[in-house]
């Protein structure tokens, strides 16, 4: 098993509030990743899963047990930092070897010449190089094992990291940026893999990372952080699709949601810019924000009836897809829309455009920032 509840979890380093009243239920065998900007407390709140950190006041229960006054040591979890934290003199082997050691031998076991004397160390040392050997078959590292680690790759050594936590068999694994070392190419390949490790293991993970990307590529669920609240816990396309709060939506998302003043009038009817969407929101008479993904509005060079006008200030070219900044024609106000480098290749920066109609659905928020349904989802 591998539950965690983390229950009423507040923090703070002085007077400076890093946690505020935080509860969070991780199911057995999960890939949960904690996302949320620099500063919002999500790795202290690992640290203090791990028993690295001491809670300020609340509850942490592993298998229903609350472990507040068990030690990190004790508490069957393996932690991989995001500096891998490999000892440098020692072989891969022996870095896989340390922790099952120090776990499994005696004190007196663990002299070369003195340990061979206790009959059981013959046998606990066979277990030790056969959870080793087969760790490092499921990493692929077997031809490794002899070499040190500044003689390995960035991904290498990331991967005789993850076989360190992994030969105690815990009952979750804790990490914190793991990937934030290494080139782009790299990440992409480790994601990955280390689905296919979380789909074979099927233990529970926790994963600490401001990389959206990672989030919503590896996760069962993600939950969102910010100034130390836990504001949303969902799947990710959840979370993408209908985040709970502006601020959620605004940090899910790349490029960033469109977000526009607008209004609901006396019947639901939403307008903002020279736009008005078919769907009526639940709340009336008042002014409300609309957010819109950037995948959901479409743009041409020619005019329609509703359109907005717009002149493109910047193109971002990333291959497969092209993001249009757009600065409306009459309003103080940009917005991001995204189109395929084949059919937008005649729009360049100071062409006149034309957002003719939205592709998705538009997001509503009030002033405060609550999402608000439209009436058709009552």
């Amino acid at each position: 098993m591998g539950t965690i509840k983390l229950q009423h979890i507040n923090k703070s380093f002085g007077k400076t509030e890093v946690l505020n009243n935080l509860n969070l239920e991780i199911e057995d065998g999960e890939f949960l990743t904690l996302v949320g900007p620099s500063g919002c407390g999500k790795s202290t709140l690992l640290r203090i899963i791990a028993g690295l950190e001491q809670q300020t006041s609340g509850d942490v229960f592993i298998d229903d047990k609350n472990v507040n006054k068990t030690r990190a040591s004790e508490r069957d979890l393996a932690m991989v930092f995001q500096s891998y934290a490999l000892y440098p003199h020692l072989t891969v082997r022996r870095n896989l070897e340390t922790p099952l050691r120090l776990r499994d031998y005696s004190s007196l076991e663990r002299f070369p010449l003195l340990g061979n004397l206790f009959p059981n160390k013959k046998n606990k040392t066979k277990k030790i190089n056969d959870l080793v050997q087969k760790t490092s078959e499921t990493l692929k590292i077997t031809e490794l094992l002899d070499r040190k680690p500044g003689q390995l790759s960035g991904g290498q050594r990331q991967r005789a990291a993850l076989g360190r936590a992994m030969v105690r068999e815990p009952v979750a694994f804790l990490m914190d940026e793991p990937l934030s070392n290494l080139d782009a190419a790299l990440r992409v390949h480790m994601r990955s893999e280390l689905s296919e490790l979380h789909a074979n293991l099927k233990t529970t993970f926790i994963y600490v990372t401001h990389d959206q990307a990672e989030a919503l590529t590896m996760s069962t669920r993600m939950a969102v952080m910010i100034d130390g609240k836990l504001l949303q816990l969902d799947t990710p396309q959840q979370v993408y699709d209908n985040p709970s709060s502006l601020e959620v939506a605004q940090f899910v998302g790349s490029p960033k949601i469109n977000t526009i003043k607008g209004s609901a009038n006396s019947d639901g009817t939403v307008k903002f810019l020279s736009l008005e969407l078919q769907r009526k929101s639940s709340i009336t008479n008042t002014d409300i924000i609309i957010g819109i993904r950037p995948e959901h509005l479409e743009i041409s060079k020619d005019h329609s009836n509703n359109s907005i006008e717009g002149v493109v200030s910047y193109r971002e070219n990333l291959g497969s897809d092209m993001f249009f900044h757009i600065e409306i024609a009459g309003d103080n106000k940009k917005l991001i829309a995204r189109g395929t480098p084949q059919l937008t290749s005649s729009i360049v920066i100071g062409s006149k455009v034309f957002v003719n109609r939205l592709r998705g659905e538009a997001l509503l928020f009030d002033q405060n920032g609550s999402r608000i349904k439209f009436t058709s989802d009552n």
